[in-house]
This record gives structure tokens, C-alpha cells and sequence, in this order.
């Protein structure tokens, strides 16, 4: 009788029946006098060499996992360096545990499992990643990776599974694969900007969900104009709906700046095209048509084409008749296209007859000027005012914080103007978030002597991130006196957009949340 278990702790008493040799040799030559007998009385004395029956005491306390046991504690001091040097092993590639009794530094399976991330211990399959001439091999465990991807189970389990030692990925950076691996073995996601697209990629490719979901949650958060254009190409590609119109949201506001980035001349033909065909886009058409010819520029560089005017034209094929010339300004068709060779002659001339002509020729190119954005307007006063000694403002600065509930894009402010008649303000406009500006732009506007507010705008939209805030300020030279807005609101809806307003520091000129300057947010949405 063996009592395992602490004492008086969920003890267990094992009681073991042993059969000893010499018993079993007597019960032998017993079993042969009894002559022929049934193979069923015959297979029922032959008694197995040890039986046992486990019988468990009963306690008063809950049966606890390690896990509850330990819930996220480091390791005794002692073994705190022997703990860190394992993590830092499994940084590296091929890396073994020396260490006799590894397993007692970590409380939990989870933990034990993580070591044998990226590790040659126990490793019954190898992966050479990447493409030629930039392979890394990397260590694998079969049954933790079938755990974790389906793909890995048919790989190694299903009907068709093969045994090989070695297994070649060409299509995956090693970097991501790792990023992957590292899901997979330690439950933890660790993404950067430079590989999370191949990460996504990997995560699609090996059916990893919810490591997908995180990659898409990271680019979500990551995403500008700079980079919208691309993301829009691998959101298709990767058929993530959310990612895709959450791209098409940046590339409409901030259309000019997407168009001018370098991520532009990167995407694919199919995503030009898209891009091209918005009806939306809130650009000047000289700019989508720049933004054209910089692409075919590109283009002809990755088919090893000479950039030449016809290999420009030859690449962009009938991408080109989506460039709505003819809803340019005179100006910029003149200067611009027109002069950039890229239209035959005959093009160039009835484009101009278009513009002139009182009977217009058919064009190849769509003429139907771009819808593009409809600008919201919020406005956080209930009532405007004005006094024989107000609103002066003689250089110093109004400014306001306001925080909202949706990503939206700030293109500018509505502003009062003069209380005596009409007259012309000089504004400086500014837009920051913790002392760092976002968006600034000085320019002139007039007022006519009414108390309507009038837009300033910013150069460019500026993107504004929702449960942040963010402050707004404005410098305003001009007529002494002028209108200025009272009954001010702490929260306003304005369609689905829900904007929050709190006083800021750097308003010097006496305008709060009750009352003053900058009564209106212009915005995208």
C-alpha cells in the first residue's frame, strides 16, 4: 500500500497486488493438468504480473491548477538569471536547454511550452524560410504547431501528410514566420511596422485567425496617407473588408497627400485603376494626373522598360481615359498636361476645344467633374454676440481642446468676423496634440460684417484619432472688434460623430469652452 500526495492534502492510497515470479510459475503448472480446456478459461488464468486500484481520500479544499497556484509570478531570485538566459536562447536559432532540470523555473505549462519556441530541443521538424539566398532554418515541434494552425495539422496528421525532416517555405519572410511561431508557442504577439504585412500574410496563408485579426488591428491603427495606398492593395489581397475601407476613409480625406507619397508608385495595376476611378477622391485633378504619370514611371522600372513618354502611356494603358483631364483648371491643363507629351496631338486639341468651344467634341477621357467630400461642421455655440469693447484680439492666442468618439479629419476652422462692417483677417491656424503640431496654416480670409462664421482651412486634412485630445488655436490680426460666440456646450453630436470640448492652457485671449473664438470644427468623416 503506497499513500501518495502531502499529507492531508488530496492524498491518494495505491494498492498494489504483486504477483511473484514463483506464484506465477505455480499457477502455470496448475493450468496444465486441467487438460484441453476452453481458450476462454485458458486466457482467464493467466493473471497479469501487477494489478492496482487507486482510491482517492476525500479533502475538503479545491483541487488548483498551476496556473491559480502561480498566477503570473517570476521565478525565485535564484533562478532569475537562469530564466533569463533560457529567453535570451530562444532569441537565437538552434539554441538547446543545458540545464538538467529546466522545467522546475517555470511555474505553468504555458511558460514550459514557450521555451521550445524557436528551440532544437525536442524538435522533430526543421523549416528553411525565405527565398533563395536568404533562407533561415528554423526548429519545430509537430504537435504544438497542429495545435495552433490547422494548416500544420493536415500538414503533418491529415491523409496526406508526408514525413519529411525538412520542410521548404520560399513564400514567407523568415521574420514573420518567426513572429508567427512565436504566437503559436508562447501565446504572444509581438508585430513591428516593417514585417506585420508578411506577418498577415503568414497568418492567412497557415489559417492563424486571430493572430490575422491583430496584424489587421495593427495596420488599422498604423494607418496614413502615406502608406494608405499600399494597405489598400494588400487589404485586397488578403480580402480584409474592414482594412479596405478603412483605407478608402484616408485616401478620399487626404487624397493629395496619398496620391504625392512614395507608397502610391507601389501598388498594382487593379489598385491604380480603383484608385483612379473614385468618385470621392477630394483632390485636383492636376494632382491625380501627376500622381499617374510618377506610377508609370515606376512601372517601367520594375518591367525593365526605358521611361520613355510611349512606354509611360504604354503601361498605363486605358488607366489613362479615368484621369478626368477635362475638369482640370484652364491653367493647369495648359501648363501641365498638355505640355507633358503624354496626349497625342489630336487629344491635346479637343480637350482645348472643350474648354472653349460652344459645341464640344466627344472625348475619350470622363468629364464629369469628382463628387468628392462633403465637409460637416461642428458648431459649439448656441448664440453669438458682440459688445463696443469685444472681441479684441491685438496677437494673442484663442484656443480650445476637443476630442471626438470616430476618426475623423480636421480640414479646417469656421471663424467670426467684424462687428463694425466688413473687413479682411489675417489667421493663423493651428492644430496639435501634446505640444506637437499636426497641421498649421497662415492665410487670409474676409468678412462681411455678418455675425455667419467664414472657413479657414489647413493645407491638408489632418487626421484625428478618436478618445485623444487634441487643441486647436488661432491668431487672428484684423479689426479690434468682432463677433464672438457664447452658451457654449461641453458635448455636441454632429451626425455620427460625437465631439467632446474642455478649456485648453494655451488660450490667452479669454476663449474657453463657454465662450470666444473658434466656433466651428470643419471636418471629413
Amino acid at each position: 500500500i503506497l499513500m501518495v500526495g502531502e499529507k492531508g492534502k488530496n492524498m491518494k492510497c495505491l494498492t498494489f497486488f504483486l504477483m511473484l515470479p514463483e506464484t506465477v510459475k505455480n499457477r502455470s503448472k496448475k493450468s496444465s493438468k486441467k487438460g484441453n480446456s476452453s481458450s476462454s478459461s485458458s486466457s482467464s488464468s493467466k493473471l497479469p504480473p501487477v494489478c492496482y486500484e487507486i482510491i482517492t481520500l476525500k479533502t475538503k479544499k479545491k483541487k488548483k491548477m498551476a496556473a491559480d497556484i502561480f498566477p503570473r509570478k517570476k521565478p525565485a531570485n535564484t533562478n532569475t538569471t537562469a530564466v533569463q538566459q533560457y529567453h535570451q536562447q530562444n532569441l537565437n536559432n538552434n539554441n538547446t536547454i543545458p540545464a538538467p532540470n529546466w522545467q522546475g523555473l517555470y511555474p505553468t505549462i504555458r511558460e514550459r511550452n514557450a521555451v521550445m519556441f524557436n528551440n532544437d530541443l525536442m524538435a522533430d521538424v526543421h523549416f528553411v524560410v525565405g527565398p533563395p539566398g536568404g533562407t533561415q532554418r528554423l526548429p519545430g515541434h509537430k504537435y504544438v504547431l497542429a495545435v495552433g494552425s490547422s494548416v500544420f495539422h493536415a500538414m503533418f496528421y491529415g491523409e496526406l501528410a508526408e514525413d519529411k525532416d525538412e520542410i521548404r517555405i520560399p513564400d514567407v519572410e523568415p521574420a514573420a514566420f518567426l513572429a508567427m511561431l512565436k504566437y503559436i508557442y508562447c501565446d504572444e504577439i509581438d508585430l513591428a511596422a516593417d514585417t506585420v504585412l508578411a506577418t498577415l500574410y503568414a497568418a492567412k496563408k497557415y489559417i492563424v485567425p486571430h493572430l490575422a485579426r491583430a496584424c489587421v488591428n495593427f495596420l488599422e491603427t498604423s494607418l496614413s496617407a502615406k502608406n494608405a495606398c499600399v494597405l489598400l492593395s494588400q487589404s485586397c489581397l488578403f480580402e480584409e473588408p474592414d482594412l479596405t475601407q478603412r483605407c478608402w476613409e484616408v485616401i478620399d480625406a487626404q487624397a493629395e497627400l496619398a496620391l504625392k507619397s512614395e507608397g502610391f508608385c507601389d501598388i498594382d495595376f487593379q489598385t491604380l485603376e480603383s484608385i483612379l476611378r473614385r468618385e470621392t477622391l477630394n483632390a485636383k485633378e492636376i494632382v491625380v494626373f501627376e500622381a499617374a504619370l510618377n506610377w508609370a514611371e515606376v512601372e517601367c522600372q520594375r518591367q525593365e522598360l526605358t521611361a520613355t513618354i510611349e512606354n509611360k502611356r504604354k503601361v498605363l494603358g486605358k488607366a489613362l481615359y479615368l484621369i478626368r483631364i477635362p475638369t482640370m483648371a484652364l491653367d493647369d491643363f495648359a501648363n501641365g498636361a498638355a505640355q507633358s507629351g503624354i496626349l497625342t496631338l489630336n487629344e491635346t486639341n479637343d480637350i482645348f476645344l472643350w474648354y472653349t468651344a460652344a459645341k464640344k467634341p466627344e472625348l475619350q477621357f470622363v468629364s464629369k467633374p469628382r463628387k468628392g467630400l462633403v465637409p460637416q461642421r461642428c458648431h459649439r455655440f448656441q448664440s453669438c454676440a458682440y459688445r463696443s469693447n469685444q472681441w479684441r484680439y491685438r496677437g494673442r492666442c484663442d484656443s480650445i481642446q476637443f476630442a471626438v468618439d470616430k476618426r475623423v479629419f480636421i480640414a479646417g476652422f469656421g471663424l467670426y468676423g467684424s462687428s463694425c462692417g466688413s473687413a479682411e483677417y489675417s489667421a493663423k491656424i493651428e492644430l496639435k496634440r501634446q505640444g506637437v503640431i499636426l497641421g498649421q496654416n497662415l492665410s487670409k480670409y474676409f468678412s462681411d460684417g455678418s455675425s455667419n462664421t467664414f472657413p479657414v482651412w489647413f493645407e491638408y486634412p489632418v487626421q484625428i484619432e478618436p478618445d485623444t485630445f487634441y487643441t486647436a488655436s488661432v491668431i487672428l490680426d484684423g479689426n479690434e472688434l468682432s463677433y464672438f460666440g457664447q452658451e457654449g456646450m461641453t458635448e455636441v453630436q454632429c451626425g455620427k460623430v460625437t465631439v467632446q470640448f474642455q478649456c485648453s492652457s494655451d488660450s490667452t485671449n479669454g476663449t474657453g469652452v463657454q465662450g470666444g473664438q473658434i466656433p466651428e470644427l470643419i471636418f471629413y468623416a
